[in-house]
């Protein structure tokens, strides 16, 4: 079975207290991320990382504060969760979907990756039929991820230790949706071994 780990939105603004948008205990998964990425890349499983890559007076900034603005500091992954080559999908016409690279990374400018009308080309072209979803926040980027990658027929998995939402109430509520759905919810030991 093809698979790929998907790696969702662990940049600054989200994961450190000190971020715009901060995902409240996001700091304590990033070793696990970072484990988790090189683990992938180490096996020869594609890894597809998202970002946020937001314009300064971009739409979202109606509905959430300004975070991850194309270039600032916030923007960035930490350097734990990236491998030693990359690729970026920029939502651009004509955009290069990276596929020799074995890090991914597909920005986008709102809380869905299918927005990134290369998303789903970068799927398709991958041959994907399992993903392993991570990261942040699971209720929101997270959430829109793995629902879409269902629809598109999918296995999909979350690692429940890599990944938070923002609160424990949201990520309980959202992870029995996923089950009903028919996503799995794993552990990163089950994979890490």
């Amino acid at each position: 079975m093809k698979t790929v780990f998907l790696d969702i939105d662990t940049q600054l603004d989200f994961l450190f207290p000190a971020g715009a948008l901060y995902v409240p205990g996001a700091e304590r998964i990033v070793e696990v991320i970072a484990r988790l990425n090189a683990h992938t890349v180490s096996q020869g499983i594609p890894l597809v990382s998202t970002m946020d890559a937001h314009l300064e007076d971009d739409a979202e900034f109606r509905s959430w504060p300004p975070h991850c603005v194309e270039g600032t500091l916030g923007q960035r992954k930490p350097a734990a969760t990236l491998v030693a080559r990359t690729a970026i999908v920029r939502n651009a016409a004509g955009a290069d979907l990276g596929l020799d690279a074995p890090q991914i990374l597909v920005e986008k400018q709102s809380v869905d990756a299918f927005s990134n009308p290369y998303f789903p080309r970068l799927m398709e072209a991958l041959a994907v039929e399992r993903c392993v979803v991570y990261g942040v926040a699971l209720d929101v980027c997270v959430r829109h991820a793995v629902f879409g990658l269902l629809k598109m027929g999918r296995r999909v998995e979350i690692v429940q230790d890599a990944v938070r939402g923002l609160s424990v109430q949201n990520e309980l509520q959202m992870l029995d949706e996923f089950r009903t759905a028919g996503g799995l919810v794993i552990s990163a030991s089950s994979l890490l071994h």
